[in-house]
């Protein structure tokens, strides 16, 4: 597998594919970021994103993780002492759950968001940006029917983080493509550079296949479960027996999350799955690829219950170090 294609492999979309090129051409001491609020324990979104920072260390990428305390701040999610203490624990679990430690720089907002020069650089954003168009780019961090002055703010300051971290790729979720495109328009009137972009899937709700998975709601996996609750919550997900569910029965768009999580999650970290399987079953089924395993579930080779029964097994792989960080 080529850089280039290990850089936007399991990606939703990146912008612009010009520029991933010119990156994936020379990789070497490029710097990749993402931005996470220091809100809790990492879950299966974080996860997605961490594995996407992985594939870009092996090709020669050098990662940094914004813990984002005052943007957590701004979205009233405690006081900076209680969310810079849930920052540093959740440094310790990206470290359990793969990311190279020696190549990757954890950088808190407020090291750098307070000087002078981003508050005056910011400054300058808020008079070139409508609060409309600010709004537009909140969509995910709105809570209710009132806008708040913190939350207009918030993603400027995340189009504001990139050129401040020098790196070369903003990595996010599709849910950041809003702040992203916004970065694109706003950087160049403080002559700043555009980002390039990568953003990665949206995994649907575990248990329904519509929508989002959401750790405030719906059902998610995180580093806290154990093995029997990673089991409950897999054998309780919605699987049918294709990676296209139909939705002509009530018009409602589905995905298959079991097959989501097996593309985006475990495939990218394990050169082998297997399925285990009594003999009087078939036996085991041993895949290299995601591909294959799709198929076989389409086919009926592969029984929903047992690809759950192999989901678990491998989740609880990727977990267990971070569950065990968070134990000490």
């Amino acid at each position: 597998m080529d850089a280039h294609e290990r850089i936007t492999r399991n990606t939703a979309e990146v912008v612009t594919e010009a520029e991933i090129e010119t990156l994936a051409d020379d990789p070497d001491g490029k710097r990749a970021y993402v931005g996470y609020e220091p809100s809790g324990v990492l879950h299966i979104g974080h996860m997605l994103t961490a594995n996407k920072l992985i594939d870009l260390q092996e090709v020669g990428f050098e990662v940094t993780v914004l813990l984002a305390d005052v943007h957590a701040y701004l979205n009233d999610k405690g006081s900076f002492a209680e969310i810079r203490g849930t920052a540093e624990r959740m440094r310790d679990q990206f470290i359990a759950y793969g990311l190279d430690e020696s190549n990757t720089q954890f950088v808190l907002g407020s090291d750098f968001q307070l000087d002078e020069d981003y508050t005056l650089d910011l400054h300058a954003l808020e008079l070139e940006t409508t609060l409309a168009r600010a709004e537009r780019a909140m969509a995910e961090i709105k809570s209710g029917d009132s806008v708040k002055v913190s939350q207009a703010v918030y993603p400027l300051m995340q189009a504001l983080d990139i050129p401040y971290l020098g790196v070369d790729l903003a990595v996010g979720g599709m849910e950041q493509r809003k702040v992203h495109m916004l970065a694109r328009d706003v950087l160049p009137s403080i002559d700043r550079e555009p980002p390039t972009s990568l953003h990665t899937p949206l995994i649907a709700d575990l248990g329904t296949g519509e929508g989002k998975m959401s750790s405030s709601t719906g059902v998610t996996i995180s580093m806290e479960d154990t093995r029997a609750a990673i089991e409950e919550k897999v054998n309780g997900a919605y699987c049918p027996p294709t990676a296209d569910p139909d939705p002509t029965a009530d018009g409602v768009a589905r995905e298959n999350p079991v097959l989501q999580i097996f593309e985006y999650h475990v495939f990218p970290r394990f050169e082998t799955v297997v399925v285990e399987r009594p003999k009087e079953y078939g036996g085991d089924l041993a895949y290299d690829a995601y591909d294959p395993l799709e198929a076989d579930l389409e086919d009926g080779a592969l029984h929903p219950a047992d690809a759950k029964e192999a989901l678990a097994e491998y989740l609880d792989r990727l977990v267990e170090p971070g569950r065990e960080q968070l134990a000490d």
